[in-house]
């Protein structure tokens, strides 16, 4: 029964590698909103019932990651350790960064080509920002539950958004030196670990 069970899920998984690498190939080549969701289906070679069983949009293909690693983020925020400071914490944060995305190295493989799309698609843009924006007040929000006694909101909301501001900013110099993908997320990890590093006065 595991072995079943266990090859259903790896199927699953590879229909949607394979429909999220369609669709950021499709979006390169013939640009992001003249791509149809037939053509995605097409390139993967499964049904536009498929594609809505993994996603709801094709918005939702580029972001395709974005709640697995909020998800992964909170869990560590919440599972605090006792005495742990908050720059501890947040170091740890980024350890485990990926440890719970499923597509963690096609996280890494896309994401030049991801932020070149969102920069040039407005749609894409607009989900972008609204999703950084939730995504950060989600952290901030848990960060400051998780030491309510030692930070106010304010302090949360300032270490969240400084942590992803230095990684936001850092990749887009890394991506514009022409850096590997490899190289572009670890740019990111090390420039997460230097504004956490400056947050000593908080808690």
């Amino acid at each position: 029964m595991g072995d079943v069970v266990g090859l259903r899920v790896r199927k699953k998984l590879r229909t949607r590698r394979a429909l999220i690498e369609a669709a950021l190939r499709l979006f390169e080549e013939k640009g992001y909103e003249e791509t149809t969701i037939a053509e995605i289906t097409a390139a993967a070679d499964v049904s536009t019932r498929t594609f809505f069983s993994y996603f709801t949009s094709k918005e939702d293909v580029v972001f395709f990651d974005g709640e697995a690693r909020v998800e992964a983020a909170l869990k560590v925020i919440a599972d605090r350790r006792p005495a742990e400071t908050v720059v501890d914490l947040l170091l740890r944060v980024v350890g485990h960064s990926l440890d719970a995305v499923t597509d963690a190295d096609l996280t890494v493989e896309l994401t030049p080509a991801r932020r070149q799309l969102i920069m040039t698609a407005p749609a894409l843009r607009a989900r972008g920002l609204d999703l950084l924006f939730e995504t950060q007040r989600r952290l901030a929000d848990a960060l400051h539950h998780a030491y309510a006694d030692e930070i106010d909101p304010v302090e949360a909301a300032a270490a969240i958004g400084s942590l992803m501001g230095a990684a936001y900013l850092a990749t887009t110099f890394s991506m514009e030196r022409g850096e590997t993908p490899e190289q572009v997320w670890a740019t990111g990890r090390r420039a997460m670990e230097i504004a956490i590093r400056g947050l000593g006065s908080i808690g």
